[in-house]
């Protein structure tokens, strides 16, 4: 695990004040077979044997089940099924994204603080994630439902030193890493539909949301948004027959930390391929995910109406839709369906 400094606490949460040692207290109860002594305690986490107790307490409160034996310490026995900075860096096996973390009860939007942080100087690998978002959004400004601690909702902060118009491609490699972490942590087979939605047994289970705030003609920053339905038990009425969650794909629950670790690990292994070697393989790998090519679709871009069979995306990421007649567009953006007109769609 990180040291405490790649843990940002925020008032959302009764215990997000900074308090050093922290960490070091979860760690030393973590890492140990048995009981361990206040004494120990304190030494790993250099305060007080009294401020060890104080810790301990807010430990509690945050929702780790820690038990006090009598002349022999305390014992770790469960932790708490929340996005905790804590429970994140546990384990978690990144070469450069460590943080800082912060960590919300309750926030509007992970990808508009994010942004804010960007604007501010924060630093790549920032990373903020929330048990519930009040006005959770996808792409288009359409609201994304973010009910408490059954998603994962979380954005990352990236610096690349590329053009705005390379932006796409990070958003295809973005799926990708979702993708393969859905089949890691949850053995589940996802699928893409172009550009950004995570399919689960046809249906949405989540999606990415990039933002950038650009200058000259480079990216100053990315906020890449990742809202994802994991233990969600049902859906709205109005819902049931287009999304879904890993529990109701899999019959079972998971672990939200263990699907963000995935989920950060494939994306940094992807992100620095394709700093170093460029798109194309990456492309490749969209295309063995993708649900969208080869079917008749209907790309709506405010008042225009695109129809036509997707045939392919290029290089940067735009969808190439071949209408009757055989003209070729290239859609950079846009709501896509199926084309109820033309044959079978998505």
């Amino acid at each position: 695990m990180g040291s405490s400094d790649s843990i940002n606490r925020n008032k959302n949460n009764p215990l997000q004040e900074p308090e050093s040692g922290l960490g070091a207290v979860l760690n030393a109860l973590r890492g140990a077979a048995g009981p361990v002594s206040g004494e120990k305690l304190a030494a790993a986490a250099g305060v007080s044997r009294a401020a060890v107790w104080k810790r301990i307490n807010r430990l509690k409160a945050l929702g780790y089940d820690i038990a006090g034996e009598p002349r022999k310490g305390y014992r770790l026995e469960g932790a708490p099924d929340k996005l905790l900075p804590e429970e994140i860096l546990w384990g978690l096996n990144t070469r450069k994204w460590r943080g800082p973390i912060h960590h919300f009860e309750t926030i509007a939007s992970t990808n508009d603080l994010a942004k804010e942080l960007g604007a501010k100087g924060a630093p790549e690998g920032t990373l903020v994630v929330a048990e519930e978002q009040q006005a959770g959004r996808g792409r288009l400004g359409r609201q994304w439902d973010s009910p408490r601690g059954v998603g994962l909702y979380a954005t990352l902060l990236l610096r690349p030193e590329l053009p705005p118009l390379d932006m796409p491609q990070i958003t295809l490699t973005t799926a990708v890493a979702a993708v393969r972490a859905l089949q890691r942590a949850a053995g589940l087979k996802a699928a893409i539909k172009w550009p950004n939605d995570i399919l689960v047994d046809g249906k949405k289970a989540g999606g990415i949301l990039t933002e950038m705030e650009t200058e000259s003609d480079r990216i100053r920053y990315l906020a890449l948004g990742l809202g994802l339905n994991v233990n969600n038990p049902a859906f709205p009425p109005e819902l049931v027959h287009s999304a879904t969650s890993l529990y109701l794909a899999a019959g079972r629950t998971f672990s939200r930390v263990a699907v963000l670790q995935a989920w950060l690990e494939e994306l940094e292994n992807l992100y620095e391929s394709f700093l170093a070697r460029g798109f194309p393989q990456i492309l490749a790998e969209w295309k063995r995910h993708a649900v969208t090519l080869g079917r008749r679709v209907q790309v709506r871009q405010g008042p225009n109406l695109i129809r036509g069979r997707a045939v392919e995306v290029d290089r940067d990421g735009a969808l190439l839709v071949e209408q009757e007649g055989g003209l070729t567009v290239r859609v950079i953006s846009g709501e896509i369906a199926p084309d109820p007109e033309t044959g079978p769609g998505l």
